[in-house]
């Protein structure tokens, strides 16, 4: 009681002023005269109102310097009425504040009846400038704004495609809307009654505790599955080190005999590679003069990271499925596509995976083969949303693997109904996610990239990438990779000369976006459409040079050494044009054997069982059992087949302790970066935890600079020894 004493005229005088602004005329009556009564005091209000003379003054002047483009008292006026904590706290104002002043920079291009005045000009140009390299570079990793950070830089900004929309009619009425619809917005606030600021200040807070909290926690998943996969990574190193060593040492101990290498010597050399934990007794009970012991010791000493035995999955019967599929309930379908794509994505990798796929294969389970006019892929069609999106998560899978990737390519049935579902799909994310997926991993094998060119898939990739921000990461990353993979042949750099300013516009847009994966895949794009001479003249016209330049500012090294060959290819002559035309040779297998089983396949499954309803591994094995089950579940049946991983130096990331994928949503379906696209040669980077040590082979590689080992890609992308092999000279020469 005595707190609320303490402070009961300040909530009184809370109370008091939320009735006025409300307009509870009647109740606030009452309420001061049985204040008056009572004799309780009455606080005054500490909320100020700028509803005066002097801020009507401001908000005239202001709008009269806009009018006449008097950037200097606009500015100042800015500056002594709009509090520091919105100008710099609020986004609002700031992105006002950005528009203000590049109406300012342009003004006297705009409103000048000749020539504007070149010094006026100059200065007010010098004005945005340093306002972009202090307050302004906030919004540098903005995409709305991105643009405009290389308007101080361009020659003739109104012939510039970028900045065509600053010299429309509209843009400066529009802008001087939002400029007022602001201050009125902020001289309301300003009105705003004390007890209700306290409310949305606390609910405010509340909700972002509650956010912060939930950042944390997908922040903490993260880490933990980037700690497990470098594990794996270390554990695959230590395997290799291991299996070299032991190598080595056969060789160290050939030469025992000649004396070259004492075997004291060799007994140190040998137990200093072991653990801590074995080099006492081995030092002691180990006699290193005999052949072949070092060695053997080595390989022995993997033994104990041996994985459990796993044995096969059952067989099932897939005539019932199919029929099912087709036939069945659209809730039985879903959960029919889900349990059989959870065999894919949850086997161990090795024996156990590739039993279920080649099950999969052998039965044509998804009726790749059938002419019949009701098959299991045109549940692509369906219209059951969940059965649709069911249907693409067990093709993305297919397409995950290598083999499966061989079956769905066989003919362009399956890429036709993909592309098909992809333009129509526009009520479910993921399904769309999971055939944009599909494709991008499709688009290793040549005969399906020249089709998917023919069909105008460019066409769509670029029009969903004019809005980047609209799309989900998957959808963003996939979508880009699969634009550059289609833009190293010359029929997709022919096909993006026929809208190459509209290209050009959203791959430069695309440059500065915050999601920094798919930075190298812009880049590699850019780079293999600028050999198109129609190409480069539009670039050079758009200013191209210019914007790239303002990223060489910004970016890493990598980054920059990336642009800078950009920029080079962007001012090439025109005898290097014709230096990729043999990439379109249709006979060459691009396919690299990589199977990578990502995450995101299973992600927000959309269906639960009730209770008494089977799904999973549990419905197929009940209803679905095909011949020759109980042997496979007998641990000591004739025909029970046991495996272990493979040794881990020749596919060392593919799988996990325990036989599980280790996998965080990448691309794992990509070219390997700057390098390779000059070859043409599809690739597939991945996380390092999925990489095969074993680079493939490619031929002699065409016109290209040389990048770091590692080329475009962050850190987190394909190993320097895979991507070394596809480096190029920097001395240009033509494929011979």
């Amino acid at each position: 009681m005595v707190d609320v004493l303490a402070h009961e005229s300040e909530l009184l005088g809370l109370v008091k002023e939320y009735l006025d602004f409300a307009e509870f005329e009647d109740t606030l009556k009452t309420f001061l005269k049985e204040c008056k009564i009572k004799g309780k005091p009455l606080s005054k209000s500490t909320c100020g109102s700028l509803r005066d003379p002097k801020s009507l003054k401001f908000q005239r002047d202001l709008l009269a310097a806009f009018d006449s483009g008097d950037q200097k008292v606009f500015f100042r006026l800015w500056e002594e009425h709009i509090p520091r904590p919105i100008r710099d706290g609020d986004s609002l104002a700031q992105k006002l504040e950005f528009y203000l002043h590049i109406h300012f920079a342009i003004y006297l291009l705009k409103h000048s009846a000749g020539r504007p005045d070149k010094e006026d000009l100059d200065e007010r140009i010098s004005y945005f400038k340093t306002f972009l390299e202090t307050k302004g570079a906030a919004l540098s990793q903005t995409t709305e704004f991105l643009p405009f950070y290389a308007l101080p830089f361009v020659p003739n900004p109104m012939a510039h495609p970028s900045f065509k929309e600053l010299f429309q009619d509209s843009w400066t009425p529009e802008l001087k809307l939002k400029l007022e619809k602001f201050l009125a917005l902020m001289f309301k606030a300003s009105n705003t009654p004390k007890l209700l600021t306290l409310y949305k200040e606390n609910g405010q807070s509340n909700k972002d505790v509650l956010q912060q909290l939930h950042q944390q926690l997908v922040e903490a998943e993260r880490r933990s599955m980037t700690y497990l996969k470098r594990y794996n990574r270390i554990q695959a190193d230590y395997h290799n080190l291991i299996g070299v060593t032991a190598e080595l040492v056969d060789s160290l101990e050939a030469t025992v005999s000649g004396k070259m290498i004492t075997p004291e010597y060799l007994q140190s050399v040998c137990v200093r590679l072991f653990s801590n934990q074995m080099r006492q007794s081995l030092a002691h009970s180990v006699d290193f003069t005999r052949p072949g012991t070092a060695s053997t010791m080595l390989r022995a000493s993997l033994a104990p990271v041996k994985l459990k035995d796993v044995p096969l999955l059952p067989s099932l019967d897939y005539e019932k499925l199919k029929k099912d599929l087709i036939l069945g309930s659209d809730r039985l379908k879903a959960f029919l596509l889900q349990a059989l794509r959870w065999r894919l994505t949850t086997s161990h990798p090795g024996e156990q995976r590739e039993t279920v796929l080649q099950a999969y294969i052998s039965n044509d389970l998804l009726d790749c083969h059938s002419h019949s006019q009701r098959s299991v892929l045109q549940l692509l069609q369906s219209k059951s949303e969940v059965v649709r999106q069911y249907t693409a998560r067990l093709i993305n899978a297919f397409a995950s693997l290598a083999e499966g990737r061989r079956y769905l390519a066989q003919s362009t049935k399956v890429l036709r109904m993909l592309e098909e579902r992809l333009k129509e799909e526009d009520k479910d994310v993921i399904t769309r996610e999971n055939v944009l997926g599909a494709l991008q991993k499709f688009s290793l094998r040549r005969p399906l990239q020249t089709a998917m060119i023919q069909d105008g898939l460019i066409f769509w990739l670029i029009d969903i990438l004019k809005e980047p921000d609209c799309l989900s990461d998957y959808t963003l990353e996939y979508s880009v990779a699969l634009l550059m993979n289609l833009c190293l042949r010359s029929a997709g750099k022919n096909m993006c000369a026929k809208v190459a300013g509209l290209v050009l516009k959203v791959l430069s847009d695309l440059l500065g976006h915050e999601n920094h994966e798919i930075q190298p895949y812009v880049n590699g794009a850019l780079y293999s459409i600028l050999s198109i001479p129609s190409i480069r003249e539009e670039a050079r016209a758009m200013g191209m040079e210019d914007i790239l330049r303002c990223f060489i500012k910004e970016g890493n090294a990598e980054m920059i050494r990336q642009i800078e060959f950009i920029i080079k290819q962007l001012n090439a002559e025109e005898l290097l044009d014709g230096v990729l035309e043999s990439d379109d040779d249709e006979d060459e297998d691009d396919e690299e054997d990589h199977d990578t089983m990502e995450a995101d396949l299973d992600k927000d499954e959309l269906i639960q069982p009730q209770l008494g309803e089977l799904s999973g591994e549990k419905l197929l094995t009940t209803e679905y059992l095909g011949a020759g089950r109980s042997s496979q579940f007998s641990p000591d049946g004739p025909a029970c087949q046991k495996w272990l991983p493979p040794v881990p130096a020749k596919h060392p990331h593919s799988s996990l302790q325990g036989g599980q994928t280790c996998c965080s949503r990448a691309l794992p379906f990509l070219f390997m970066g700057f390098t390779s696209s000059f070859s043409c040669k599809p690739r597939a980077p991945r996380t390092p935890e999925m990489l095969d040590m074993n680079p493939p082979k490619v031929k002699s590689s065409a016109l290209g600079p040389q990048f770091s080992s590692c080329g475009p890609q962050q850190a987190s992308r394909p190993s320097s020894k895979t991507s070394s092999t596809r480096s190029l000279q920097s001395n240009p020469s033509s494929r011979k």
